[in-house]
């Protein structure tokens, strides 16, 4: 009796051991917006996803010894794919901003840029509230830059769109007199063939940290300390040893990290 008493302990203590084993090696859950956000990331005809943004995400999940996988969500439900538990970091280019930080925690910064607007040649749009006063003006919903345009540009017409490749291609239409964005997505379509042909950048906006924020950093769930510590010690550890500078190089001509 004693020594079945003893193979059952044995049997259970193996089975929680596997257990434990194969809860430890789920991957951790990395969303990306399902839109193509060139040069950031950019999904091909097979839905996988390549850009500077994947790249480093890779970097930093291998830095820190995470399994990621990454997840495509639309862009407007990103934060709540979090909250929801759905994904666990956010790598999506999202900037930490006093109004997200009531909802979700950051990691470090991992990169910083400004914002412009891209205008159709011959509009007269500026970069300022006066000029865009009376302009029809694109935005992508959701957006940090949705939120600037209608605190700063009250007298200009906001259109949203729920990508921004979207809000570009009206742009080249003519159906909008300009539209605000990243100045690195924006200066990629100012690039393309459709781009040259209709559009000028007309220059960064001033900037608001409340709404731009301290840079772009992964989105965490409240509380996730382990992981945000984790995230924090990759990218300082990429960046000290020239892998954040080598992937960066293949991308970009100058410090996308900023101060």
């Amino acid at each position: 009796m004693g020594g079945k008493m003893k193979i059952k302990s044995t049997l259970f203590a193996l089975a929680v051991a596997g257990y434990a084993t194969a809860a430890a090696a789920e991957p951790v859950r990395v969303g990306i917006a399902t839109e193509a956000y060139p040069p950031f990331s950019t999904p091909d005809a097979t839905g996988n996803y390549t850009g500077w943004e994947i790249d480093i995400i890779n970097a930093v999940c291998e830095e820190a010894k995470l399994d990621c996988k990454i997840v495509a969500s639309a862009w407007d439900s990103i934060i709540p794919s979090l909250t929801a538990e759905s994904i666990d970091i956010i790598g999506a280019s999202l900037s930490i901003n006093e109004e997200r930080l009531k909802v979700i925690d950051f990691s470090n910064k991992y990169y910083q840029t400004g914002a412009s607007i891209a205008i159709g040649k011959g509009s007269g749009v500026t970069p300022t509230p006066e000029g865009v006063s009376g302009k029809i003006i694109g935005v992508q919903s959701g957006s940090i830059h949705q939120a600037y345009a209608l605190k700063h540009f009250p007298d200009a017409k906001i259109r949203e769109y729920q990508t921004q490749d979207e809000a570009n291609q009206d742009l080249f239409a003519g159906r909008i007199d300009g539209t605000l964005a990243d100045v690195l997505v924006l200066d990629e379509f100012l690039k393309s063939s459709e781009g040259e042909i209709c559009c000028n950048d007309a220059g960064l906006v001033a900037a608001d940290v409340s709404i731009h924020g301290q840079g772009v950093g992964f989105g965490l769930r409240k509380g996730n300390d382990e992981l945000r510590s984790q995230l924090n010690d990759a990218i300082d550890a990429i960046r000290a040893n020239g892998t954040y500078d080598k992937i960066t190089a293949n991308y970009f001509n100058f410090n996308i990290f900023g101060e």
